[in-house]
């Protein structure tokens, strides 16, 4: 991955972004993912979800990186109130059946007066029902779609949703989807506060332990070798 390209596309707020955008999120986790894949240069815009890859990028840096996930802690409570303040309708796809329709449940609970224009689970049962879900989004017209269906599946859905003509604002979410089934905040205040969210997820998800211990190590590895391929 280009480091340089990708710290051009780092630093922004929802109000600044037009209306045709497609933004998502890196963490070492999903860096170690797409680094090879070409799908980050693809992205209009780029968050950092994660303290210790914003620790990293700033020492590149010549501006500061602040941390953006789209989750409660972050930039959802933002792109809702946009949304509402706006009158811009919005679409959520991804999870499982189940679970996106209690998250929906939840967020309409907690912002009565979002404009949910629809939303479905994230799998897809043919390459065919993918393009009928995709053609059916572009032809209800959402403003904002919100794409839940882990990386790198959720880049690549919002990239071909804009290839096949959505002119609407883009963003993908990671886990958000099945973090919010019960109640609008995942993380207790305590985990919050001292960026210890990494430590909850362990705790509430124990298959997470690999992708801290293992592979987060790697990837800040690469991170560098990444900076100094590029330099």
């Amino acid at each position: 991955m280009n480091i340089r390209l990708l710290l051009d596309k780092i630093n922004w707020d929802v109000e600044s972004l037009p209306n045709e955008s497609t933004i998502t999120f890196l963490n070492p986790y999903s860096y170690f993912i797409l680094r090879n894949e070409k799908i980050i240069e693809k992205f209009d815009f780029v968050g950092i979800d994660g303290v210790l890859l914003k620790v990293i990028l700033n020492w590149f840096s010549t501006k500061k990186i602040t941390r953006m996930s789209f989750d409660q802690t972050s930039l959802a409570p933002i792109v809702f109130d946009h949304c509402i303040n706006k009158k811009k309708s919005i679409f959520f796809i991804g999870s499982t059946e189940a679970k996106i329709n209690n998250f929906v449940k939840v967020v309409q609970k907690h912002k009565p007066k979002l404009r949910v224009a629809g939303f479905r689970n994230g799998y897809f049962s043919s390459i065919l029902e993918k393009g009928k879900t995709i053609e059916d989004i572009i032809l209800m017209n959402p403003d904002v779609v919100v794409v839940g269906m882990g990386t790198p599946f959720q880049e690549k859905f919002i990239l071909d949703l804009k290839s096949e003509g959505y002119k609407g604002m883009s963003f993908s979410c990671g886990g958000y989807f099945h973090q919010t089934i019960k109640e609008i905040n995942y993380y207790p205040t305590f985990f919050d506060k001292y960026n210890l969210r990494w430590v909850y997820r362990i705790f509430d998800e124990p298959k997470l332990l690999k992708r801290y211990f293992v592979i987060y190590p790697i990837s800040i590895l690469f991170v560098f070798k990444d900076f100094f391929r590029n330099k």
